[in-house]
């Protein structure tokens, strides 16, 4: 009899596992083996597949992993109904294929589409709202019906199908579902539990933990279509990308934090470099996917995960192996989670039978992994805590010997401080002496540079009153002759008046004669031009006096409000023997209010600006036509402030020396023609006047300095 039914065995195989039966007794079945498969190389539509019914290969396997296809897969079963039921529900419980539909076969031989579902569809236009692909089965009793399944997804085609009565097909979802609540809400708890001790700590090991641990929630609420079912329903563009950019975004997190926990910058830096390579490929698959290019992100993604795992595995057992105290907790997890996917695996492909277990494991394999991790993260506290302990009974062991160093140091410190100061004391005498002899010296500098000023000065007007004195002085002559001319002409007026023998007529003809013979009409033009001379001359000096006057400044030392405009103009008056003949002097004088300052420091500062300009300008072109002084004053931008702009086309001064140009006994004159002293004396009288001066030049061709007071000293000082 076992001969016989071995040797039916043999020989009917189809007859055996080719049909689905169903029966009163069996209301719940696994598709098996009763499953033929064709996976084409090219699109192949429902209008054709009946004809390649004999090409379609028996699954050896339960829920069988197709991979992955670029065309449409299809799945060929029969069911034969021995029950006294019609209707059966076919539940498709894997919600990543992105495309399903079932197919019945008429009497015909043709495919009718029962149902088509589907990713791409809004979740509401399901019949039954649940991620997992449910279809209704019509079976009359004892008959028998043929069925074609197309699936098509991005992703790997796995099929677990079942098949049976309505309320144990949910019975059956519930329980998977079950399962999933309770894996997110361990997911959920490690999630808040660790960020809160991220806010307290403010350990990044943790915040990198939680987006892995939520990721990883959310991708695994992907694969069991929950996302798509209640975060974003009508969405399905998104929904078919979700799964590998989280699970990508996953897989980062976890790099981040194995290299932030296992301290691998200090502890292998070859490590750090593999899970870069790593962070560049999850990166590669999460832009290939956002790009439209699923499939190839789907297999970046996947080998990417497979290399961390193994990876992360390697380099937690080369730190344990090092003694690296955290990676204990680190390597444990790793290697769960290894053994839970070779098992999840191993289901796939039909080495392990498809249990609850089974299909479980890696959910509960990652559920241990995120606890152990967890773990991880509080052992790591701990033994950092007991590293500060250690360090800080270290620091206390040093700080009682440098304190005792201290006390003894202290002790040599009061004998060199005592000797130290006698020292001092005796330096500081001399420094008082060397202190008042530079007082001494600065002073005499100052008074130096005074009278070289006085001395430029007294040549200036010397020469400026010398020319209209001498003026007055050649006139003297002249007019003593022609006043005596005049004399001698009223005396001989007088003798022809009286001359008793002359008539009237005889008189007014010798007069008349006499006042042509001396010319007496070119006498009296003669007259008014020396005395006109004499007249300009001496205005001419007193000019020169009052300029001198408004120069020097009686009242020097103090503020007062005086004309700035008229201090340049008395300057200029004082310079006017040094501007040689080709230098043009442009003068562009603001309508300005009085300024409070000390006139005698400012006229001195216009003086040594000015003598400056004038020296640059003769050094570049020597008495030749060309050179160019420019005065200009006004208001300032601050309305508070007035500026007084001194321009020329000189030399220039070279840029590594501008910023020396205001530091005493600094100059580029020769030995004789200058001290060094004029714009240091300048720089700090206008600081005193609370202004600035600004120095813009370019070497070869000119500068420009821009002096800024303010017209009010009170005002300044008031607001500060």
């Amino acid at each position: 009899m076992n001969v016989r039914l071995f040797i039916l065995f043999i020989l009917f195989p189809l007859g055996i596992f080719g049909q689905i039966r169903l029966t009163d007794d069996v209301t719940l079945v696994g598709l098996d083996s009763g499953l033929y498969i064709l996976k084409p190389d090219r699109q192949i539509g429902a209008e054709e597949i009946s004809s390649l019914r004999d090409e379609f290969i028996h699954s050896q396997v339960v829920n069988p992993n197709l991979g992955l296809s670029r065309h449409n897969t299809w799945v060929r079963f029969e069911v034969k109904n021995e029950s006294r039921r019609s209707r059966f529900l076919l539940n498709v419980a894997y919600p990543l294929l992105d495309d399903v539909e079932l197919y019945q076969v008429d009497a015909m031989g043709r495919l009718n589409s029962i149902a088509h579902l589907g990713s791409f569809k809004k979740f509401a236009d399901r019949l039954y709202k649940h991620p997992n692909y449910v279809f209704d089965v019509y079976v009359r009793p004892f008959e028998s019906k043929e069925y074609y399944l197309r699936v098509r997804s991005a992703e790997q085609i796995i099929l677990p199908l079942s098949l049976g009565v309505q309320e144990h097909v949910w019975q059956e979802i519930r329980v998977t579902d079950i399962l999933l609540g309770l894996y997110l809400g361990v997911v959920l708890i490690m999630a808040l539990y660790n960020f809160f001790l991220f806010l307290s700590v403010r350990d990044y090991s943790y915040l990198h933990y939680v987006i892995y641990v939520v990721f990883l929630g959310l991708t695994q609420c992907g694969i069991a279509g929950f996302n798509f079912q209640f975060l974003w329903p009508n969405n399905p563009m998104w929904e078919e990308i979700s799964v590998i950019l989280f699970a990508c975004i996953s897989g980062i997190a976890v790099l981040f934090f194995a290299d932030h926990f296992l301290n691998l910058k200090k502890n292998s830096r070859l490590s750090r470099l593999a899970l870069f390579g790593l962070f560049l490929l999850f990166a590669t698959g999460f832009i290939a996917t956002i790009a439209g290019f699923e499939r190839l992100g789907f297999q970046i993604m996947q080998i990417a995960t497979t290399l961390e795992a193994v990876t992360l595995f390697a380099v937690s057992m080369y730190l344990l192996l090092k003694r690296y105290r955290p990676a204990v907790y680190f390597f444990m997890a790793w290697a769960i989670l290894l053994i839970g996917a070779l098992i999840f695996l191993l289901k796939d492909y039909g080495v392990l039978p498809y249990t609850t277990f089974t299909s479980n494991s890696f959910r509960l394999a990652s559920i241990i992994e995120m606890a152990l991790l967890s773990f991880a993260l509080a052992a790591r506290i701990n033994i950092l805590k007991k590293e500060k302990d250690a360090s800080q009974a270290r620091e206390l062991a040093i700080l009682l010997e440098n304190e005792r160093l201290v006390r003894e140091q202290n002790i040599l410190l009061e004998q060199k401080v005592d000797e130290r100061t006698q020292e001092l004391t005796a330096s500081n005498v001399s420094l008082q002496e060397t202190l008042l002899h530079l007082k001494e010296t600065q002073s005499q500098l100052v008074e130096a540079e005074k009278m070289a000023s006085l001395g430029q000065l007294t040549a200036g007007v010397a020469h400026e009153i010398n020319n209209p004195i001498n003026f007055v002085t050649s006139n003297v002559a002249p007019l003593k002759r022609d006043i005596k001319m005049i004399w001698d002409t009223l005396d001989e007026v007088e003798r022809i008046a009286f001359s008793p023998n002359l008539s009237v007529e005889d008189k007014q003809e010798r007069i008349q004669a006499y006042k042509e013979d001396i010319d007496i009409v070119y006498l009296k033009t003669e007259v008014d031009f020396l005395l006109k001379g004499m007249h300009d001359g001496a205005h001419r000096t007193a000019e020169i006096v009052k300029s001198l006057r408004i120069f020097s400044r009686v009242d020097e030392g103090s503020f007062k409000f005086v004309d700035i405009n008229e201090g340049l103009e008395s300057t200029m008056v004082i310079l006017n023997t040094l501007i040689k003949e080709g230098i043009a002097v442009e003068k562009r004088y603001g309508d300005l209010p009085k300024i409070e300052c000390d006139a005698g420091k400012m006229n001195q500062v216009f003086l040594n600006i000015l003598n400056n300009a004038i020296f640059a300008i003769n050094q570049k072109f020597d008495s030749k036509p060309g050179g160019q002084l420019k005065i200009e004053t006004g208001i300032h931008q601050e309305p508070t402030n007035i500026y007084i702009r001194i321009a020329d086309n000189g030399v220039g001064i070279p840029e590594d020396i501008r910023e020396k140009i205001f530091e005493p006994f600094f100059t580029t004159k020769d030995v004789g023609e200058g001290t060094g002293l004029g714009m240091s004396i300048t720089y700090n009288t206008i600081a005193k006047h609370h202004g600035k001066i600004e120095v813009e030049s370019e070497e070869g061709k000119g500068t420009v300095f821009t002096i800024i007071i303010p017209i009010q000293q009170n005002f300044i000082e008031n607001s500060r």
